[in-house]
């Protein structure tokens, strides 16, 4: 029998009703031949609730700020979620008529490394699946979670489902993954900024990455280099329409790609510079070490080099992370291991991008996409490129302006 994996997100999964109708389209596989591995999340703001409870219930009395707490108790909390929704979808599949039966991390089990809270899959035994399947049995399996060398419930963190759902792909050779969620697919842009927003049919695993990292909120990171890396072929689908779908795969399986397949933005950017660095070795190293050693999230970096000697430097981060970086940088001044004269920072912009595979083969295209931007008076402030995507930092106040004027210009209402 042909292996399919499904994937339910927490909305798709929220009360009993939607377990219900989500459960309908699990049958439906089962019925055209497939053995089903159903991956489930926790409904719809149980993992909030749940981490919650653990802050307050490590708070010191009387105080309202969380404490220390166990990780490995945190993990054990909120991986107990998934293991709710895990039980009601197989035993709404029984009442369906449907040999099913619910599996959790440790059960299968999931092997994941000790880092609680942001644990890593390394492995999948399936043989206690593969036996189930032969009797018949269909598997319903909590994700987010797996199970650590000690012995220990580990969760994945963020987009740990989705993560869960391509590594089940992977291990049992599955023909693909359905991740069903809010929305019916991967669209050129976000249809709230413009209605002229279309659905792809499908997209390359490199552009779908491409657009998940530069803010497009579909599909996880993690889940998408773990499906390139392995090959699983993915499906975007809705919960709540039986409209086909994105289905991302590899660059072989599309005909004919796309100069341009999407425009990407992040709303909250931060763009920060150092003035007046000596130019000499190691002074980037000077400038990056700290900020990594804080948690800063660097994204885009400009470095000009003046005729007197000088360098200034520019980077951008998200505004979340300015604080941390101001303070990092200036720290290392205080030190002596960091010397300029000036640190400006802007917390007022947007990072709008276009990603496409076509790019590789067509000249031109960032040209194109710099003219657009001036035709409507929008002032790029860092550009940072590679193969298949081209980034620019603009004043938050002309993002959408920004997105609309790309998607006009480069026909992304012609692209389906």
């Amino acid at each position: 029998m042909p292996r399919l994996v499904m994937k339910f997100g927490g909305t798709s999964v929220a009360d009993l009703d939607r377990i219900r109708n989500a459960a309908l389209k699990v049958k439906r596989e089962i019925d055209a031949g497939y053995d089903v591995a159903v991956v489930v999340s926790a409904m719809s703001g149980k993992t909030n609730e749940l981490v919650g409870w653990v802050r307050d219930a490590a708070a010191p009395a009387g105080s309202n700020s969380a404490g220390f707490y166990d990780a490995r108790e945190y993990d054990s909390v909120v991986a107990s979620g998934e293991q709710v929704t895990a039980g009601l979808m197989a035993l709404t599949l029984q009442q369906m008529g449907i040999d099913a039966r619910s599996w959790l991390g440790w059960q299968v089990p999931v092997r994941t490394s000790s880092a609680h809270g942001v644990a890593r899959i390394e492995g999948i035994d399936t043989a206690n699946l593969d036996a189930k399947f032969a009797e018949g049995t269909h598997a319903v399996i909590a994700g987010f979670q797996g199970l650590s060398a000690e012995g220990r419930i580990t969760t994945l963190g963020r987009g740990g489902s989705d993560t869960t759902a391509v590594a089940f792909a992977a291990a049992l050779g599955a023909e693909r993954c359905d991740i069903y969620t809010d929305v019916d697919g991967v669209y050129t842009t976000d249809p709230r900024i413009t209605k002229k927003a279309r659905k792809l049919d499908r997209i390359a695993y490199e552009e779908m990455l491409e657009l998940a990292s530069l803010g497009a909120k579909v599909l996880q990171v993690r889940s998408v280099e773990l499906a390139m890396a392995h090959k699983v072929r993915l499906a975007v689908r809705s919960s709540f329409s039986d409209e086909p779908g994105t289905l991302v795969c590899d660059e072989d399986e599309i005909m004919e790609s796309n100069v341009i397949s999407g425009v990407a933005y992040s709303r909250d950017e931060a763009k920060i510079t150092l003035l007046h660095l000596a130019d000499s070795p190691g002074i980037a190293a000077s400038v990056f070490g700290p900020l990594a050693d804080a948690g800063v999230n660097v994204d885009m970096i400009i470095q000009n080099i003046s005729e007197e000697g000088y360098t200034d430097i520019t980077f951008s981060c998200p505004v979340d992370d300015v604080a941390r970086a101001t303070a990092a940088v200036e720290a290392g001044k205080t030190a002596g291991t960091i010397s300029y004269d000036d640190l400006v920072v802007d917390t007022d912009c947007a990072k709008i991008s276009i990603v496409g595979i076509g790019m590789r083969s067509h000249a031109g295209v960032a040209g194109k996409m710099f003219r657009a931007l001036a035709n409507d008076g929008v002032n790029i402030k860092v550009i940072t490129t590679s193969e298949i995507k081209v980034s620019v930092l603009v004043d938050r106040k002309y993002m959408e302006l920004a997105v609309q004027a790309l998607h006009d210009t480069f026909e992304l209402h012609k692209v389906g």
